[in-house]
C-alpha cells in the first residue's frame, strides 16, 4: 500500500510539473480544438498513473527519466491531435462496449497483401468477398517496408511508416481500413517490435557509427558480452543460423540477432527506443488499425544471467504501449503472439497487457487430435488451459503463416501417459506423411536429423488429406478430408474467441511447391503454405460439386449460424464427459440459451447414449442447428467427422 501511494505521489507530482509545457506547446492545437484537449487531457488524468509507474520500473534508473517522459507526453499529444475525426468517434464507441471482440459475429481472416490480392486496391476490391463469407477483423500480414531477397516474409521491417512500394502507399492504407470499417470489417496488422531490419535508417545511421542510433540495438566491441549473454540462450534457428549475434565488419561490432542476422534487436533498456517505437505504434492506430499482433513478444527484453525470453519487464513493457494507447488511441487493442509454454502463453492475457492472444495450444492438439483420433489432450487442455481473465479473448486458428509446432506441456501429456518427445517425433513422422496409412501431406520445417525434431509446413487442406485424395482420385478420402477440414473449422469457431481463417483455406487450397524455385524461398518450407491465390480456383465456390464449393460453402453457412447464436459469443465453455474417447463434447449457453456440441475426430462412426444429453441440459427433443432437424432418440450416432450443434 505505502509503495502504491508513493507512485501516485510522485506520477501526480510529475503530472503536474508536465502538464504545463504540453499545454503551452500545443497552445494552437487547444485553441482550435478545446474539445481534443478535453478529451486526451480526461485520458491523461485517468492512465498517466498507470503508464508512469510501469515506466519507472524499467528506466527509473536513467539520470534523464523526466525528459524521456516529457517527450513521450509531447507525442502522444501530437499523436491526439492528428488522430481523425472517425477513430476519435471510433474510440468512443470502443471505451463505451470494451468487449466488442467477445461477440460471436467476430469471424476473422487472414492474408498476405500481396499473394491474396496482389496490392492495397486489390484487397480493397476484394470487400465484397469478405462480407459474401463473413468477415468481420482481417489482418493483413507484414505489407512494410523490407529489404529484397530474404526478409523473414516480411518482418525485417525498414520502415513503419512506409509500404512496400510494389503493394501501395499509406495513403492507400488509411483509405481501406476507413473502407473496411465501413463495412464492418476491423484491420489488423503486425507491430513487430523486438527488431527492425538491418536497412531501417536506425540501423543504417548506426552503421555509419552514430552512437545515438548503435544505442538503439545491442552492440558491442568484442565477443566478452555476446558470450557471456549466450551462456543462456537458446537458437532461435540452429540448423539455419546458429548463435544470437552478427558480426558487423563496417563498425568491427557485433550486433545482437536473435531471429536472422538482417534482424537487429531493439534495445529496450534505452527509453528513447520505447518512445520512437510508441510513435511508430500511434502512427499506425492513426492509419485505422484496430488490433495490432505484438511480434515475438517473448523476446523484448533482454538481462544478463537469463534466457532472454519471457522476462517479467517484457510484460511491463507491453503494459507501458497498452497505457500509451489508452490515452492517445483508446480504440486499438493488442494481440499477443506468443508461441511458448502454455503457462507462459497465459500471462500476456490481460486487459492491462494484450486484450487478445493467439491460442497456438489449441491449434497443435486439433492437429494433434486428428492424427491420433483421440481427443485426451485437447479435452484436458479445454478444461484446464482455456479460460481466461474476464475482459479478453482467445484467436483460436487451424494454422498460421508459419509452421505448426507441438507446444503441448510435456507434463501435461505425462499426467495422460503420453510420452511428449516421442509422441512429438510420431505427430512429425504423420504429417510429413512418413508413418503409415498417414492422410497429410506436410514438409517439415527446421527439421534436426540427429535429434528428429521438427516443426510442420502445410495447408489446412493438404495436412488435412485432400492432396493425397486427389492424388489416388478417391472419391471416399476426398470427402472425409473434406470433413475433416470442416471439422477443424467448426471446432474454432464454436469453442469461444475469435475464429480466424487462413483465407484460402475455406477453398480448401493445396501445397504449392514452386517455392522452391526461388532462391529466397527455398530454404524455408513454409512458403509451401503460402501459395499465391488463384482466384479461377475462388470463382468454383459457386460450381456445384466442385471441391472448392462443397468446402466454402459449408464454411459460409456455419459463419452465418455462429453469427445467429448469442450463446457462441465470449469465452466461456463447459467441457463434456462423452464417455467416447473419439468424441468431444462441450456446451455454450446464456441464460436463456443452451448448445451441445459434439465433434466426432474419427473416421469411424461413434455412439453416444441419449442420456448424456439430459446431464447436459437438453430434454427429450432438441433441434439440430446444422441441417435443422428435430431429432428424437435413444442412441446418438455421429457419421465419419461428423460435428453437430444440438438445441432443446
Amino acid at each position: 500500500m505505502e509503495k502504491a501511494i508513493h507512485y501516485q505521489n510522485k506520477a501526480l507530482l510529475a503530472l503536474d510539473r508536465l502538464r504545463p509545457r504540453i499545454e503551452e506547446q500545443f497552445k494552437a492545437e487547444r485553441q482550435r480544438s478545446p474539445e481534443d484537449w478535453q478529451a486526451f487531457n480526461a485520458r491523461l488524468e485517468r492512465h498517466f498513473e498507470t503508464l508512469f509507474s510501469l515506466l519507472l520500473q524499467l528506466y527509473a534508473n536513467q539520470h534523464d527519466f523526466y525528459f524521456h517522459l516529457e517527450k513521450l507526453l509531447q507525442s502522444l499529444a501530437q499523436s491526439w491531435f492528428a488522430r481523425p475525426a472517425d477513430l476519435k468517434q471510433l474510440d468512443l464507441s470502443r471505451e463505451s462496449n470494451p468487449d466488442w471482440f467477445q461477440s460471436n459475429q467476430m469471424v476473422g481472416g487472414v492474408c498476405y497483401v500481396d499473394l491474396f490480392a496482389g496490392s492495397l486496391e486489390g484487397i480493397q476490391s476484394k470487400i465484397p468477398y469478405f462480407r459474401e463469407l463473413g468477415l468481420t477483423y482481417l489482418h493483413l500480414m507484414p505489407l512494410f517496408k523490407s529489404p529484397d531477397g530474404e526478409n523473414d516474409g516480411g518482418y525485417a521491417i525498414s520502415s513503419y511508416r512506409e509500404i512496400n512500394p510494389s503493394i501501395g502507399t499509406m495513403k492507400q492504407l488509411a483509405q481501406l481500413s476507413r473502407q473496411l470499417r465501413e463495412n464492418g470489417v476491423s484491420l489488423v496488422l503486425d507491430f513487430v517490435f523486438n527488431h527492425t531490419s538491418n536497412e531501417h535508417q536506425w540501423a543504417l545511421n548506426a552503421i555509419a557509427g552514430d552512437p545515438e542510433y548503435q544505442d538503439y540495438y545491442f552492440m558491442f566491441p568484442d565477443r566478452v558480452m555476446p558470450d557471456a549473454y549466450e551462456r543462456n540462450l537458446r537458437e532461435i534457428f540452429p540448423e539455419q543460423r546458429p548463435g544470437s549475434f552478427t558480426y558487423l565488419p563496417e563498425v568491427k561490432k557485433w550486433v545482437w540477432t536473435t531471429f536472422n542476422s538482417y534482424q537487429w534487436d531493439l534495445n529496450y533498456q534505452n527509453p528513447a527506443v520505447f518512445i520512437r517505437m510508441a510513435e511508430e505504434m500511434l502512427s499506425l492506430a492513426n492509419a485505422g488499425v484496430e488490433v495490432l499482433r505484438m511480434d515475438a513478444v517473448a523476446f523484448t527484453w533482454k538481462e544478463m544471467g537469463t534466457v532472454c525470453e519471457n522476462l517479467p519487464k517484457a510484460h511491463i513493457l507491453i503494459q507501458a504501449y497498452n497505457a500509451v494507447a489508452r490515452i492517445a488511441a483508446p480504440a486499438l487493442l493488442f494481440k499477443s503472439e506468443a508461441i511458448v509454454h502454455p503457462d507462459e502463453v497465459v500471462r500476456y492475457i490481460s486487459p492491462a497487457e494484450c486484450q487478445l492472444s493467439y491460442n497456438p495450444l489449441i491449434m497443435a492438439l486439433l492437429w494433434n487430435t486428428l492424427a491420433t483420433r483421440e481427443i485426451n489432450l485437447l479435452k484436458q487442455a479445454l478444461v484446464e488451459r482455456f479460460s481466461l481473465p474476464e475482459h479478453t479473448a482467445w484467436v483460436n486458428y487451424v494454422r498460421c503463416h508459419d509452421d505448426i509446432g507441438w507446444t503441448f506441456s510435456d507434463d501435461d501429456a505425462g499426467r495422460l501417459g503420453i510420452n511428449g518427445y516421442d509422441h512429438r517425433k510420431f505427430l512429425n513422422a504423420f504429417y510429413t506423411g512418413r508413418y503409415p496409412e498417414s492422410f497429410a501431406r506436410g514438409l517439415p520445417f527446421q527439421e534436426n536429423p540427429r535429434t528428429g525434431d521438427a516443426r510442420i509446413s502445410g495447408t489446412c487442406a493438404s495436412l488435412a488429406g485432400l492432396e493425397k485424395a486427389l492424388t489416388e482420385n478417391s472419391e471416399e478420402e476426398i470427402q472425409n478430408s473434406i470433413n475433416r477440414i470442416l471439422l477443424l473449422h467448426r471446432v474454432i469457431m464454436t469453442i469461444g474467441g475469435i475464429p480466424l481463417i487462413y483465407l484460402g483455406d475455406e477453398i480448401g487450397t493445396l501445397n504449392d511447391y514452386s517455392y522452391r524455385n526461388d532462391p529466397a524461398k527455398a530454404s524455408d518450407s513454409r512458403w509451401v503454405h503460402r501459395p499465391r491465390a488463384d482466384w479461377s480456383k475462388y470463382e468454383n465456390r459457386n460450381n456445384p460439386g466442385s471441391v472448392e464449393y462443397r468446402i466454402f460453402q459449408e464454411m459460409q453457412k456455419f459463419i452465418r449460424i455462429r453469427k445467429t447464436e448469442p450463446a457462441l459469443a465470449n469465452g466461456h465453455i463447459q467441457v463434456m464427459d462423452t464417455w467416447n474417447p473419439h468424441v468431444l463434447g462441450y456446451v455454450r449457453s446464456t441464460a436463456k440459451e443452451r448448445l451441445i456440441i459434439l465433434a466426432n475426430f474419427s473416421e469411424k462412426p461413434q455412439e453416444l447414449d441419449f442420456n448424456l444429453l439430459r446431464l447436459y441440459g437438453l430434454g427429450y427433443t432438441f433441434e439440430n442447428l446444422i441441417t435443422k432437424e428435430n431429432l428424437n432418440l435413444e442412441q446418438l450416432r455421429l457419421t465419419p467427422y461428423q460435428f453437430l450443434i444440438l438445441r432443446a
